[in-house]
């Protein structure tokens, strides 16, 4: 399998261990997965936004809150996933409210108030684009068997294929649950996250240029019943992502005379 492979070659030149490289690799994840969910923040300003606490200037700051909460949400996530803390309904409720904590709303319905920065179920029906989600009435059962599958699951995935693949699965699994009124796509991602970190393995990231593939990706697998649909959606993403590191990382260990820099002074 050529992601496995991937892998190997990006561990064996330890892009992992160099100075800084996990803290922008997060950074990359909050900045595509934000950008997803509408925030029109750059890669840059999403840098200068978690190291310096500067918001930019023109911009909404609910943008600049949204990938704030995020990262904080990843940190939380990947903190769990190290300590191999068993995945539990709470811990995905208290993943999805640190992604929604300050953006969250107020939703009034027939069965009561729910506020999304909780990470409370959702008491009503949803629909995003062309796909409708599980009754609400589910939610909670739907959940609940989807972490004890996990569970059991990730104690069994020996392979890296198969360690990936309960990943990607995780993910589109909750997403098409849907069991919050705000914030599935981000927990969902960060789900996948947390099994791949879990794992050891590099994190993937759903890059935001490619939001219309991944939105008909999630579709098509609903439609065709097709898991393997949205596994190879995910791989190639996953591949990219192994293989901008990895040329980025030999670039950078090229002689310095090869590398086009020129010194000003």
């Amino acid at each position: 399998m050529e992601i496995v492979n991937l892998i190997e070659k990006y561990n064996d030149l330890g892009i992992a261990d160099v100075i800084d490289h996990n803290r922008f690799n997060l950074i990359s994840i909050d900045h595509h997965s934000t950008r997803i969910e509408g925030s029109t923040l750059t890669e840059v300003e999403t840098q200068v936004l978690i190291n310096e606490g500067r918001t930019p200037n023109g911009k909404p700051l609910e943008e600049s809150l949204m990938v704030t909460d995020h990262h904080a949400a990843l940190l939380f996530t990947i903190e769990n996933a190290r300590a191999k803390k068993a995945l539990s309904v709470s811990l995905l409720k208290e993943i999805n409210s640190l992604v929604m904590k300050n953006t969250g709303k107020v939703y009034n319905t027939m069965l009561g108030t729910v506020d999304s920065r909780t990470g409370a179920f959702r008491k009503g029906n949803v629909t995003a684009g062309i796909s409708y989600f599980p009754n609400f009435d589910k939610v909670e059962r739907l959940t609940s068997d989807l972490v004890k599958r996990l569970n059991e699951s990730i104690g069994s995935a020996l392979s890296v294929a198969e360690q990936l693949n309960l990943s990607f699965d995780a993910h589109f699994n909750l997403v098409s649950i849907h069991p919050y009124y705000d914030g599935n796509g981000r927990t969902s991602r960060l789900l996948m996250n947390y099994i791949q970190a879990y794992y050891n393995l590099p994190l993937a990231i759903v890059r935001s240029e490619n939001k219309a593939a991944y939105i008909q990706a999630l579709i098509d697998t609903r439609q065709q019943e097709n898991i393997e649909v949205f596994r190879e959606f995910m791989a190639g993403e996953y591949s990219f992502l192994l293989n901008q590191e990895i040329e980025k990382f030999e670039e950078m260990k090229k002689p310095s005379e090869g590398n086009g820099f020129t010194f000003l002074f």
